[in-house]
């Protein structure tokens, strides 16, 4: 075993060499948005990060394919994420102008491609100057002996420059885990959940395993038990129908057409896994098969025909899109089961998986796209799209990086489930919670976790149940064990609970969380877990983050700041803030006893902004 204080003299000639700097104050492992927000947010607050980020681009999944961003509530999700958005949108109004269509297709910046989102990352970080340190091809492997520990804080990191081979030492104050994995919470020693919790654990809708039509009822087969499951991966695929920037896509090597010979009865028939199938007869799909052989679509409500078939696309500026697994078919761009031993194994494992995984998705475009089998019309509409050839040019217009939807999920501080994000009544909010870090939008949303059975009407798992803009607690990035590790990627949160907050959007609030949570703790000199909550909520809304949603107020609004801080307190419980409507009677003697403060109103005239101007700090 190396002498400690060897080991630290190698590593420190060593960090100078490639930054001329000794110490960082944040190690972020993950150059995913999470890991990046995380970094300026802190950059932002005067402390200087690393990020070690293993492939050779940083952006994670938006940078790869995820331009559609997913969220429900835009104006729910602010601060870096919203930064993000509008630069986005700021570039495609000065290259196209503000009246194009490729300003139109962005959907104010949450709609891009991905080389723009790559640009607009690259841009938020330079302009941090020398705060943030990103170095690419940086390897963690998730296995204690690359941590360094004294006590329960982590104080260094070992990991290997896939460039050269060599090992790389490094230290810091805070370390933050943003990898979509968990590896290095895991390392040092965080316990964490795999696969389904049961309905018994937590009374969720969707929880263990589940058989039901596409945003249709459930089915039979359906238990909800717990079981080891991980939700199925895929890629995020930038195609274009435009000829002049269409690559057409080739056979792979490894092609195997026995895996996608159940497409040949599910185009001809109609088959599919919507709500619109539990009506579909059998004399209908026999109908269907005479007409698709007259040259003619398909006629089954809620079919999908060509690349839809197999694919789910959104459209992108200049004609491209973002295309995902096709939620209503038995068979499309996800793989399931094969994935599941990803979150805990080691990258040689993973590496072969992606190969797999990539192998997999050129054969089954191939196949939709030139075999004999399926009708000529369907093949025809298929190849109407190929791979954008100006995205992923280093890598054959493929993108780099595999879809990780769910890893490791942490046992931290507080445990997120599907009833932080449900309404407590019809009508009404989610649980509110007072150590907030951001609000947050999106179903209940999981994917597959088993290829097609013989006689159920979906692949095990899938399902999407709406929820209420909700607000996010402190303690889902935050561990028990580890005094200087937050975790704002692999979240603390059940199965279902996670399937919400595994967005971007989520994503990239609480890594700004993250980071700001971080510099507090440097500067008081206390852990991670007692920094203090109105402190961070201060920051994080100078960093014009939302903290609780308000369907009448912006956070560009004068006095959004302070009904966040308000809502906190417990003095703004609806879903409107009414600021400037007068204030009634029961309001006001609610607001003076929680206060403690007799203040200067009268019900009836005083608007409620003036009182809570009184009373807020």
């Amino acid at each position: 075993m190396r002498p400690k204080i060897i080991l630290t003299l190698i590593s420190l000639m060593f960090l100078t060499v490639v930054n001329c700097q000794k110490h960082f104050d944040i190690i972020i492992v993950g150059g995913n948005p999470g890991g990046i927000t995380a970094a300026i947010a802190a950059a932002r607050e005067g402390k200087t990060s690393l990020i070690l980020e293993r492939t050779a681009h940083i952006g994670g999944l938006p940078v790869n394919g995820l331009g559609a961003t997913d969220i429900g509530t835009k104006e729910a999700t602010t601060g870096l994420f919203r930064e993000f958005a509008d630069r986005n949108y700021e570039y495609y109004v000065k290259k196209y102008g503000k009246d194009s269509k490729q300003v139109k297709d962005c959907v104010g910046g949450i709609h891009f491609e991905p080389s723009v989102a790559s640009r607009t990352f690259g841009e938020m970080i330079s302009e941090c100057g020398d705060k943030i340190t990103v170095l690419t091809m940086r390897q963690f492997d998730s296995e204690p002996q690359n941590l360094e520990m004294e006590d329960d804080r982590i104080a260094a990191i070992t990991v290997i420059n896939r460039n050269t081979g060599e090992k790389e030492f490094y230290t810091a104050d805070v370390f933050i885990d943003a990898t979509y994995e968990g590896d290095l919470g895991a390392a040092a020693g965080v316990p964490f959940r795999l696969g389904r919790e049961g309905y018994s654990e937590f009374q969720e809708p969707g929880a263990g395993r589940l058989y039901k039509y596409w945003m249709g009822p459930e089915a039979d087969g359906t238990t909800n038990q717990a079981d080891n499951a991980v939700q199925s991966y895929n890629y995020r695929l930038c195609l274009t129908n435009d000829p002049s920037n269409r690559r057409m896509i080739e056979k792979p090597a490894n092609y195997d057409r026995d895996e996608f010979v159940s497409l040949i009865d599910d185009v001809w028939s109609g088959r599919h896994t919507n709500a619109p199938m539990q009506n579909v007869t059998d004399d209908m799909m026999q109908e269907n098969r005479c007409h698709i052989e007259q040259g003619n679509p398909t006629m089954i409500p809620g079919d999908n025909w060509g690349i839809a078939k197999i694919t789910n696309i959104v459209g992108l500026p200049n004609a491209k899109t973002d295309a995902n697994n096709q939620h209503g078919a038995l068979i499309s761009t996800d793989l399931p089961e094969e994935n599941w031993p990803w979150p805990t194994s080691s990258w040689e494992w993973r590496d072969k998986y992606a190969q797999r995984l990539k192998d997999y998705t050129l054969g089954l475009f191939w196949f939709a796209q030139n075999d004999k089998a399926l009708p000529e019309n369907f093949r025809k509409a298929a190849r109407e799209w190929g791979f954008a050839k100006d995205e992923y040019t280093d890598n054959d217009n493929f993108p780099r990086q595999v879809y990780v939807r769910e890893g490791r999920r942490f046992e931290g501080v507080y445990f997120f489930t599907a009833h932080d994000a449900l309404p407590v009544l019809p009508g009404q909010r989610p649980p509110i919670h007072v150590n907030s870090i951001t609000a947050s939008h999106y179903g209940l949303d999981s994917h597959a976790v088993r290829k097609r059975e013989q006689g159920r009407v979906h692949l095990d798992g899938f399902f999407s149940y709406e929820t209420e803009p909700y607000t996010v607690p402190y303690g889902v990035i935050v561990t028990k064990e580890i005094d200087n590790l937050l975790i704002p990627v692999p979240v603390s949160g059940s199965h279902v609970g996670f399937s919400t907050l595994r967005m971007e959007p989520c994503w990239m609030a609480m890594g700004q969380a993250a980071g700001v949570a971080a510099s507090i703790a440097m500067d008081d000199k206390v852990k991670v877990r007692n920094v203090d909550i109105e402190k961070l909520q201060d920051r994080l809304l100078d960093q014009n983050a939302t903290l609780i949603y308000f369907k009448d107020l912006v956070y560009t609004d004068p006095d959004f700041k302070l009904a966040q801080k308000a809502a906190m307190k417990g003095y703004l419980t609806g879903w409107n803030a009414d600021l400037h409507a007068p204030v009634d009677v029961a309001t006001l003697k609610e607001w003076q006893k929680l206060s403690g403060k007799t203040v200067n109103a009268e019900a009836g005239k005083t608007p409620r902004i003036d009182i809570l101007k009184q009373i807020i700090n």
